[in-house]
């Protein structure tokens, strides 16, 4: 359903106290904006440069961008405005909450830096009330006393607070009345309320229409038939041994483990003591998960169970007798946490230019790590398993820094091939590793060595001017410019105007030259 601006006004909400961008403190601060849910792709939510105080002239610079697995959002790169770039349904993304929140990771370069922002989706009015059957057939007996209530399915409303359902209405009739029970778990519980007694032999049937009123403005409503059949008398109901049974299954258990038999005993006699079982209400999605035997009572699992999909579930069982009279009991399943999620590690940034002259302390790369389950099961721990001069810090809402713990030194090790390993605390424990290869930049921090700490050269008398004398080399472990040898002459016995008239050298290759032919009488060695 599409969101439309002339049913409500929405506003933006931004709250923090204060941000700074930089990696220390920047990535324990929150901003959180609101916005309605169906708004349209390309709808501004918020602007990075104002809310986080970012120079917009290095936007492009820091390559901005949302880390998510589902790309909800997406950063303008030019303005810093955070755009809706898919559908947003809120009943889809949070069906078990009233809060809606999506948590977004702003990542950005030079430096590497990560802000986290909550986007509050707000709830709108799309989604009407509507009950689980549009018919629902009720078996009363005709010796049923005035104020006898027979309880109805409560409707299901997606939506939330004054969006989501508010009352019920009953068609006018002689017979019967609506009463709606205290609101629990936040839901109405409405009540069929005999007034007048019945007579199967003047009316054998009844039909009635139930109606489910929300509180949106235009108001949604959502109908059931309620089909009542007036039957001979049956003066006991069926009465379960317990009202409320609660119940623990581990996740992951074979289909068909039994999880529980229920019991109901009816005191009259022949087919009006003979109990069927069947469920209530097949909300979140009970009858996928689990099997009822309608004889004896006994739930078993159907399909496999998952606790990271649902936690628990709440489930009403009716008795209903052979004479048509019926109860209920409540069944509260709590789902127990196996450790079958791998914890993961995922590198969202990576420093482009590491020189070997990095501070301890730099960072050079950012990474998270989840795991689906919880407690202990889901508790994570970081390790590097290589000897290598980088170690880990902790840094918000599951991410951490890798940073330098040490000098490095191109020229002995160019490149390190890091293996961050995640492993949880369950019994036995789980883990995954995830690899990054980081090239080590050189500076020009090692002076030329010449291959010989002195040079001999024997040079005949008469030689002709110009002729190669000699040749010195060295060498140079830096790399590019930093590594290049340019050779000179810097001192000498004879004054630099002097020897420049008797020796040159190379600046590129090193070769020594004679200036002029030598006299053995007058100049023996310099």
């Amino acid at each position: 359903m599409e969101y439309r601006g002339k049913q409500r006004r929405w506003r933006r909400q931004v709250l923090f106290p204060f941000l700074l961008p930089l990696f220390s403190e920047a990535l324990a601060e929150q901003i959180r904006y609101s916005i309605p849910e169906e708004m349209a792709r390309g709808s501004v939510v918020g602007n990075l440069v104002e809310d986080l105080r970012l120079p917009i002239g290095n936007l492009l610079a820091r390559n901005l961008r949302v880390s998510a697995e589902k790309q909800y959002f997406t950063v303008n790169t030019e303005n810093g405005n955070i755009l809706v770039s898919d559908r947003i349904d809120r009943e889809f993304l949070c069906p078990l909450s009233s809060l809606c929140v999506i948590p977004l990771e702003i990542v950005a370069e030079n430096p590497l830096n990560v802000f986290h922002i909550n986007v509050l989706i707000e709830d709108i009015n799309d989604n009407p009330p509507h009950f689980p059957e549009n018919t629902i057939v009720l078996q009363i007996n005709e010796f049923a006393l005035p104020g006898t209530r027979f309880g109805l399915e409560s409707a299901i409303d997606a939506d939330v607070g004054p969006h989501s359902l508010q009352s019920y209405q009953l068609s006018p009739n002689e017979h019967f009345s609506l009463m709606v029970k205290d609101k629990t778990e936040d839901k109405n519980v409405p009540e069929l309320v005999l007034e007048k007694s019945l007579d199967r032999e003047q009316q054998s049937s009844h039909l009635l229409f139930l109606t489910a009123v929300d509180g949106g403005d235009p108001v949604l409503t959502g109908t059931a038939q309620i089909k009542i059949k007036v039957t001979d008398a049956n003066d006991n109901p069926p009465v379960f041994t317990q009202n409320v049974y609660k119940v623990s299954l581990r996740e992951n258990v074979p289909p068909g483990t039994s999880m529980l038999q229920v019991t109901a005993i009816d005191q009259d006699e022949g087919a009006n003591a003979e109990i069927t079982y069947s469920f209530k209400s097949l909300r979140d999605g009970i009858g996928n998960k689990f099997i009822l035997d309608h004889k004896n009572g006994e739930i078993k699992s159907k399909d496999p169970i998952d606790f990271e999909i649902n936690r628990s579930y709440t489930m009403s069982i009716e008795a209903k007798d052979g004479g048509g009279m019926a109860t209920e009991c409540k069944i509260i399943l709590e789902i127990l946490d196996e450790n079958d999620n791998v914890p993961e590690v995922i590198f969202t940034s990576v420093s482009s230019s590491i020189t070997e002259d990095a501070e301890p302390g730099t960072v050079i790369a950012l990474f998270k790590s989840y795991d689906k389950d919880s407690g202990e099961n889901g508790e994570i721990t970081c390790l590097i398993k290589e000897k290598v001069p980088f170690r880990i810090e902790t840094s918000a809402h599951n991410y951490y820094k890798l940073v330098t713990d040490g000098p490095l030194d191109r020229e002995k090790t160019a490149e390190y091939n890091v293996t961050v390993t995640a492993t949880d605390k369950g019994k036995p424990p789980l883990s995954s590793s995830a690899s990054v290869t980081l090239h080590i930049g050189d500076v020009n921090d090692n002076a030329p060595v010449f291959h010989h700490a002195s040079y001999l050269v024997h040079v005949a008398e008469n030689n002709s001017p110009g002729v190669s004398i000699a040749q010195v080399s060295a060498w140079d472990p830096d790399l590019g410019p930093n590594g290049q040898v340019s050779y000179s002459i810097v001192a000498s016995d004879l004054e630099p105007r002097t020897l420049l008239s008797y020796v040159s050298v190379s600046a590129q290759s090193g070769v020594v030259f004679a200036q002029r032919a030598f006299d053995h009488e007058q100049l023996r060695a310099f």
